[in-house]
């Protein structure tokens, strides 16, 4: 079944005007997980509730990129929305979306880059009310522009995130170690909603791809009994 992330790379597709050729992508791939058939991780994908809901504002070529993090939150969480970006075309179901009563959005974006007064560092959620986490699934520089040419987003609280733990995402390099790749913010996110079962397994999913990914990119075998692995059974 297609979740939000893949229905948006089918309208992706439908609208360009040259095929998207990624890197390494000459040995046919998997349509449902992306990865080379011989390394697909499809049977691993895992089935996991959570109350939090993500959205996903998408870069242009973001739902097309093999190595793209997003398309493993749709995997995982039920609730997840993907919208492609755009400065004067914004999707009026976007906007419904953030307008829900069901809804209590956060966008999420670093404290240091916002007015003090917006920013948030702990999830509260009213009664009646689930979280859902904003995310800018673009490069820094790209999700930095997004921020600021985004006014339907100026009146929602900033969710600015604290970890401790240093990027493990080793698929797309960065020159910051502070900066995380979309699905380890989701995780993050589910966390201080206490959504601690999805954040774990997202996680595990996370770490399962990036193995089965770069195992395939360097020729090399994938454990199946590894810790991360190991924690997705429980959930298939």
């Amino acid at each position: 079944m297609s979740h939000a992330v893949s229905r948006l790379r089918d309208e992706r597709l439908a609208r360009s005007t040259k095929p998207f050729v990624a890197r390494g992508s000459r040995a046919p791939r998997c349509a449902g997980c992306r990865v080379i058939d011989s390394y697909c991780l499809c049977a691993w994908k895992p089935k996991v509730d959570a109350a939090s809901a993500v959205c996903l504002l998408m870069y242009d070529t973001e739902p097309l990129k093999p190595t793209n993090t997003g398309w493993l939150i749709a995997d995982v969480i039920e609730d997840t929305q993907a919208f492609g970006w755009s400065r004067t075309d914004v999707d009026p179901q976007l906007l419904a979306s953030l307008a829900d009563p069901q809804w209590q959005p956060y966008i999420v974006f670093p404290g240091e880059f916002v007015v003090p007064e917006r920013v948030v560092t702990e999830v509260k959620v009213e009664p009646g009310k689930r979280p859902l986490f904003i995310l800018l699934d673009a490069t820094w520089t790209e999700a930095r522009k997004m921020f600021r040419k985004s006014p339907y987003l100026n009146h929602l609280p900033v969710l600015s995130l604290e970890p401790e733990q240093i990027s493990r995402y080793r698929l797309r390099r960065s020159r910051r170690d502070d900066h995380f790749c979309t699905a380890e913010v989701a995780a993050l996110c589910l966390e201080l909603a206490d959504d601690q079962v999805a954040a774990g397994v997202l996680d595990a999913y996370l770490d399962v791809f990036s193995a089965h990914y770069l195992g395939a990119k360097y020729q090399r075998p994938v454990n199946p009994d590894d810790a991360s692995h190991t924690h997705l059974k429980a959930f298939l």
